[in-house]
């Protein structure tokens, strides 16, 4: 790993959280990501499952957590269980985690190697009256392709049908989006990492260069910096690409006269940034991109201000929507007429700001959570405001990243340019 490991106080804290949450007598069971093929012999790059690392601080394959409160057998209420090396493995692969070392980094004193664990592994889940299994539960996600815990939860189910089976997702939906002190500190790492990025593009963009070029300045900056890489396929769109929210391919000229929208964030120890910013390829906005640029920003700030303990996620996003309205009539995009004609399940500010306002960050770029939760101290939120002109060839987003605290909210992208005056201060 590129990164400096984290505190295993981390980790023991968030076990603790964990299994106060569990039912009594039941047993936890969380698996890592699997080596992903990719063509050939070849594996796409190992990124560990959320949860395991979340309980453990492991940044490797094959690796198991048993979690057990209240276990009749001594010092098994954690047992962490990783992959034994040996000579080929050192020599084709490097080092791998040695009992010490994994104990070292998470703080688990009972630790199995994988080819010695069945036995143990069966007496536990023998020993318990249900088990917590890991699965996906995204509510925005459905893939085809199964997956390590997903394959695991079939075989349990078939040797242990007796069993109660109990969601893990449903405890680490609670805990997870309140961050820890040491989960700020790395949340805001990776953002200072993508503060470099971005200062260090401002100055690199003007007329000619290529949206792939800009790619590579930020993932110079990135690496350079310890980061793992990009926390997701970087968007950095000119022109008619900004309006294509999702737009990876990254293959265009910038010309003189367009808006380069970036969307990018590095990662830093499996945790994420998220910046978005707007900029002019030439360093200057005309009139009509200042005022679209403007608008987005004013609905950033406001919904900023509402990013507080407390808020609904569902209300939140319908005030967000007021507040993009009352822009768009500024900017002569919608009318009234469109607003008294709307269709209430799609208003009429859908049409050039469609996406959402906020996600939860942190393991996962969207991390996990309750879509009709409400906010709480602790938890890590974009704010990504964006409108979206297809027929001028513009769109613009805007994005920082939010800590909510008890006293309120801090904006973690404090020194990264956001106003178009530093925008262009730097550029020029």
């Amino acid at each position: 790993m590129k990164y400096q490991a984290l505190s295993p106080d981390l980790f023991k804290t968030n076990r603790k959280r964990f299994t106060a949450e569990m039912k009594h007598g039941t047993i936890a069971i969380f698996n890592s990501s699997d080596q992903a093929p990719r063509n050939g012999d070849a594996y796409h790059n190992f990124r560990q499952n959320s949860g395991l690392f979340w309980l453990t601080g492991i940044d490797q394959e094959e690796t198991m957590l048993l979690l057990f409160p209240g276990c009749p057998r001594e010092q098994h209420e954690e047992v962490l269980i990783i992959r034994r090396t040996n000579e080929h493995l050192a020599v084709w692969e490097g080092h791998k985690y040695t009992k010490e070392e994994a104990t070292a980094a998470s703080g688990i004193e009972k630790v199995y190697f994988l080819d010695e664990a069945e036995k143990e592994i069966n007496e536990l889940i023998l020993l318990s009256e249900g088990i917590y299994l890991n699965l996906n539960e995204n509510d925005r996600f459905l893939s085809p392709v199964e997956y390590r815990d997903l394959r695991y939860a079939h075989d349990i189910q078939a040797r242990y049908p007796a069993h109660t089976i109990h969601r893990a997702q449903q405890i680490l939906k609670r805990l997870t989006t309140v961050k820890t002190q040491w989960e700020v500190a790395a949340t805001q790492q990776a953002i200072d990492i993508t503060e470099k990025a971005f200062k260090r593009v401002m100055k690199f963009v003007k007329p000619g260069v290529w949206e792939h070029e800009i790619e590579a300045e930020i993932i110079h900056e990135f690496i350079r910096n310890r980061g793992t890489g990009h926390a997701y396929t970087p968007i950095i769109g000119s022109g008619k690409n900004a309006c294509v929210l999702h737009y990876i391919e990254n293959n265009q000229q910038c010309k003189d006269g367009d808006v380069l929208l970036m969307d990018f964030g590095a990662e830093y120890a499996n945790y994420n940034a998220d910046l978005t910013r707007s900029i002019p390829v030439n360093g200057r906005f005309t009139k009509r991109q200042r005022a679209v640029y403007d608008a987005v920003l004013r609905v950033l700030k406001g919904a900023r201000a509402m990013l507080v303990s407390g808020t609904k996620f569902v209300e939140y996003t319908k005030e967000v929507g007021k507040i993009m309205e009352g822009e768009l009539l500024g900017l002569g995009l919608i009318s009234k007429d469109d607003i008294e004609k709307q269709d209430k399940d799609w208003p009429a500010y859908k049409k050039y700001f469609m996406h959402g306002t906020s996600h939860h960050l942190g393991l996962d770029v969207h991390d996990l959570f309750f879509r009709y939760d409400t906010f709480r101290a602790g938890n890590v939120l974009t704010c990504e405001p964006g409108i979206y002109i297809p027929e001028e060839n513009l769109g613009i987003r805007i994005e920082n990243n939010i800590l909510i605290t008890e006293n309120g909210n801090i904006d973690l992208f404090k020194n990264i340019p956001m106003e178009a005056e530093e925008i262009e201060d730097w550029m020029n």
